[in-house]
């Protein structure tokens, strides 16, 4: 049996960061196999469409347990006022603008190293949310992001319409 020091040494998060966010901490769960073989790494649920709120906490703790995270790439229409980068802990996070739908993110440390991340939409319930999360670090998952949400209740993944 590992303990969680050797764990994160592997790029994976302790035991305190799987599980349910508090209020106040990055409500954020990953794979906890070396394989990462599922379509998902892990999940995350933001309590906004604010990119430039959001995405430090984010990256900030991943960044304690992966290494430098270098990149996110996200939908630009999935969030509100996307800059060109942030600076998170005195380092730079370039974001890439792809037509990844609003589901998903995808966190590149190092060259070529990405993980790609299920988005709970902020209006999710806790419970919703929390179920959608454990789907999408199930070992080998073979649903796509969209499909967790809507399994999970959460809807199509896709913000609604304004008029």
């Amino acid at each position: 049996m590992s303990d969680e020091a050797s764990d994160s040494r592997y790029g994976f998060l302790p035991e305190p960061f799987r599980q349910a966010a508090k209020p106040g901490t990055v409500a954020l769960r990953l794979e906890t196999t070396r394989s990462r073989e599922g379509v998902l790494d892990g999940a995350w649920w933001p309590r906004s469409r604010d990119i430039s709120a959001e995405l430090p906490d984010l990256v900030h703790a991943l960044t304690g347990h992966l290494g430098p995270i270098v990149s996110v790439g996200l939908d630009a229409g999935a969030w509100d006022d996307v800059p060109a980068s942030l600076m998170v802990d005195g380092r730079s996070v370039h974001i890439d603008r792809y037509p990844v739908g609003d589901d998903t993110v995808i966190i590149t440390r190092g060259d070529r190293d990405h993980f790609s991340l299920l988005v709970v939409p902020p209006h999710a319930s806790q419970e919703a949310a929390l179920a959608s999360m454990a789907r999408a670090v199930r070992v080998g998952g073979s649903d796509s992001a969209q499909q967790i949400l809507i399994d999970t209740g959460v809807g199509s993944g896709h913000p609604a319409e304004t008029s």
